[in-house]
């Protein structure tokens, strides 16, 4: 896959505590950032398919426990 380079200004404070997470978790602020973006991105998604999942029918709790035959597992 093709690399592209984006650039940004961010607060001094914001980069310094990235900084310090990639330290932590021991990453680099590239795979980091990717990461970010990436999760951001699945966000997004998800809080489009939201009115559509709201739409869909539900069940009670109990009846799945027992069509699952969780009945005494609980």
């Amino acid at each position: 896959m093709a690399q592209s380079q984006i650039a940004v200004r961010v607060d001094g404070r914001l980069k310094r505590a990235v900084d310090a997470a990639c330290r932590a978790q021991g990453v680099n602020l590239t795979r980091f950032v990717q990461d970010a973006l990436l999760d951001k991105l699945e966000e997004i998604g998800d809080a489009e398919d939201l009115p559509r999942l709201r739409r869909e029918p539900t069940r009670p709790l109990r009846e799945l426990i027992r069509d699952l035959g969780l009945d005494g597992d609980l």
